[in-house]
């Protein structure tokens, strides 16, 4: 069946399960993309109609149940020979599986389980469905805790052919009523008092009857009585108990009316004000079921008839004459000692059994707090005796082989007579299951169904590259490790997934160094584009994405980086000349630039400083854009001296006005008087960095200066110097003549600025 597609929608996965009657798949709905369950019927059933007939009647009756704790038949369908029910899928273990791993379970867990069980068969009854096979195989409880009760009316398709199959009837015998047991008509009852076996079970973690055969366990369904919870868990409260009692009797007029009534009495049973209360006493009226002892029917005497006498009178005339009278009375001498003597024997006889079956009768010791070695020497001195081995049953105030519960106490009992003790025994540990993958949630919801409350659970984060975020990576105390439900805390840690790293900046660096940033970051380098770039050189890159330089990255993330190809096609490359003077002739001064273009964003860019002793041009290098406008500023001896803005529109069409030079002093006698206006003081002029200009730097004079600021008095700087002015004038004439410039305007428009 396995890979097998049913019905062109259920594509057959594994095999989850089975029993006498047919196998149940889990499978995957491939219209509704959900996992599902299948049933499929055995083989040896496919060919029987009426049993295919019932079988379809009772699950399509069964689907029109729909109820929170049962669960869901979503199609019955036939394939060639397989006739299979598709139902709701439940991930988690049946009832069984949980009693099996850790009876006896704890009272809160079993009343909750029941109760749900119970809601579910309310259901069912007013919807005229008795399930008939009620037992811990058939219920399922989910990871959520949620319990779904499974194979409603499947019991009812079991005919004369089945009932000798093994897994079918005969496996859930431990579970039938009285009523089931006789074969007569089962009705509601008979559910209820299959629901008090599994809570008997889930709570003493053993079955109220058990036999070497079925036969056997179903005449003690009839015929015996249990030993009742209590005394297998003394754990269980009274008010739990009486459930079990009033759901378990044996004639169903004593059992609860319906499912919705045993359900109220699950719902309140746990109370405070019902938890101790009196136990549930029932009329003990013999069944007519129960086995009897028929005395046995004792033959009737035939009496003698006349004619029987009238012959005996006539032997008798016939027999020879009497025996002397000497003779008659020693023969009945004889026979009175006889007689005597038998009746002394018999009275010795009697005596004698008298003597040995009346037994003296004791007082009970009470011998709980001993441990059951001392308790068995003491019953032994009163003339008693401890039955073994004990009953052993866990007790929190109890140590281990001390006796805590004894089957009779203050009271008086025949010599001889055994008594039943109870020794505490350690505690039974379950085992921490493993939630390892699961994710938090689910975790949570699997240990709380375990007996463990949520408050002693804690959750760790850690980083994890085996585990998506989100998910268990294991819990402390590990898995299948042993813990008490009522003490242990139990510490989740969960994975945070990847440790993320932060993005390295990579604008300014080349495509090469940026893959090696990368790389070491643990990051891929996912796309290379390209894009035009006023602020970095070509090769360079000019932009990151999809993170900033410092963001937290996930390793392995992808990364596109935009790498600069240059100006772009419309930027316009200009050098201005700037005339500057000193501001006295025969004095130096201290000229300084500062410029703006397209490049760096628009923001000021220091061009440089220069000592110049007399007039002379220095060329700037720009770069403009149709957006970006530029300007040079020009400052002499700390004091702002005049601003040139050149637009890209004077620069493409040649229109840019070159300025004149500014106005030179001629030196007169220093004032005697001192200046009204303090005099910004200029700049330290010893720090004179030399800052070639931009690209080329062509028409730039050497701007070299010593350390006093004034340059060298030798005749190489002065020819340097000549030159760099000689190149600076044919750069300007040049400017001139290319751009049409007009000396007259440029002449107006410096004195204006002045």
């Amino acid at each position: 069946m396995i890979g097998h597609e049913l019905g062109g929608r259920y594509q057959v996965i594994e095999r989850i399960g089975g029993g006498g009657m047919a196998l149940v798949y889990r499978a995957h709905d491939i219209l509704l993309n959900r996992n599902v369950a299948i049933k499929v019927l055995r083989n040896q059933f496919v060919h029987d109609e009426e049993f295919i007939r019932r079988f379809r009647r009772e699950a399509q009756s069964a689907a029109s149940l729909s109820h929170p704790n049962v669960v869901s038949i979503y199609d019955v369908g036939q394939e060639d020979e397989v006739h299979y029910i598709v139902m709701e899928y439940i991930e988690g273990k049946n009832l069984n599986e949980i009693i099996k791993e850790r009876a006896p379970l704890q009272v809160d867990e079993s009343v909750r389980i029941a109760s749900q069980i119970c809601d579910a068969l309310d259901h069912a009854h007013m919807n005229q469905i008795i399930h008939r096979d009620i037992k811990p195989h058939n219920i399922l409880i989910g990871r959520n805790g949620r319990v779904k009760v499974t194979d409603f009316g499947i019991a009812r398709a079991v005919t004369s052919t089945t009932i000798t199959q093994t897994g079918s009837v005969v496996g859930s015998v431990h579970y039938f009523s009285p009523e089931h047991a006789k074969g007569v008509t089962t009705g509601e009852k008979s559910d209820l008092y299959s629901l008090g076996i599994v809570i008997y079970q889930m709570l003493t973690g053993v079955l109220p009857f058990l036999g070497e055969s079925p036969i056997s366990v179903a005449l003690k369904h009839l015929q015996e009585e249990f030993e009742e919870p209590r005394l297998l868990n003394p754990l269980i409260p009274q008010s739990v108990e009486n459930v079990i009692l009033k759901s378990m009797r044996k004639n169903p007029e004593e059992r609860y009316q319906s499912a919705k009534q045993m359900l109220q009495d699950l719902e309140t049973c746990l109370l405070p004000e019902r938890r101790s209360e009196a136990k549930v006493l029932f009329q003990e009226d013999d069944d007519e079921d129960r086995t009897r002892i028929i005395p046995a029917i004792k033959p009737l005497q035939r009496g003698l008839g006349s004619r029987a006498g009238d012959e005996r009178i006539r032997s008798m005339e016939d027999a020879p004459p009497a025996v002397p009278e000497k003779r008659k009375r020693s023969r009945t001498a004889l026979w009175i000692s006889l007689t005597l003597v038998i009746l002394i024997a018999m009275g010795g006889v009697v005596w004698y059994v008298n003597s040995k079956l009346s037994v003296d009768e004791v007082a009970v010791p009470v011998v709980t707090g001993k441990t059951f070695e001392q308790a068995k020497a003491e019953l032994e001195a009163a003339g008693l005796f401890a039955e073994e081995p004990p009953l052993q049953a866990y007790n929190p105030n109890v140590e281990e082989n001390v006796v805590w519960e004894q089957s009779k106490t203050n009271t008086m009992v025949k010599e001889g007579t055994h008594i039943i003790l109870t020794v505490g025994t350690a505690k039974t540990l379950p085992k921490l299951k493993d939630v390892s993958g699961k994710s938090y949630n689910d975790a949570v919801k699997e240990l709380i169904a375990a007996g463990i409350a949520e408050s002693r659970i804690t959750e760790d984060p850690r980083f994890s590259k085996d585990y998506p975020e989100g998910q268990v990576i294991s819990s402390e105390p590990a898995a299948d490790t042993e813990y008490d439900p009522e003490t242990v805390t139990v510490k989740l840690i969960v994975s945070k997934g990847e440790e993320n790293t932060p993005m390295p900046d990579l604008i300014g660096k080349t495509e090469k160094e940026a893959k090696a940033e990368l790389d070491k970051a643990g990051l891929v380098l996912d796309a290379v584009k390209e894009e035009p770039s006023f602020i970095h050189e070509k090769g360079k890159v000019t932009k990151q994405w999809a993170y900033e330089p410092g963001d937290l990255v996930p390793p392995g993330e992808k990364i596109t980086i935009y790498i600069s190809t240059g100006y772009p096609p419309e930027a316009l490359e200009f050098t201005f000349n700037v005339p500057v003077a000193p501001a006295a002739d025969g004095k130096k001064s201290k000229i300084r630039i500062v410029f703006a273009d397209a490049r760096n964003g628009g923001e000021n860019q220091e061009w440089g400083t220069r000592t110049i002793g007399k007039s002379q041009t220095l060329s700037v290098n720009m770069l403009l854009a149709p957006n970006k406008d530029g300007m040079v500023s020009v400052y002499r001896d700390g004091k702002f001296l005049e601003t040139y803005p050149i637009t890209y529109v004077d620069v493409k069409n040649n229109t840019v006005q070159q300025p004149e030079p500014p106005p030179v002093q001629t030196q007169t006698p220093e004032p005697t008087v001192a200046p009204t206006e303090t005099p910004v003081p200029a700049p330290d002029p010893t720090i004179e960095p030399e800052i070639l200009p931009p690209d080329t730097g062509e028409g730039v004079g050497t701007g070299e200066t010593d350390q006093t600021g004034l340059l060298p008095d030798n005749e190489q700087s002065n020819n340097a110097l000549a030159s760099a002015e000689s190149k600076g004038n044919e750069n300007s004439s040049n400017n001139s003549k290319g751009k049409n410039n007009k000396p007259g305007k440029d002449k107006d428009t410096n004195n204006n600025k002045r």
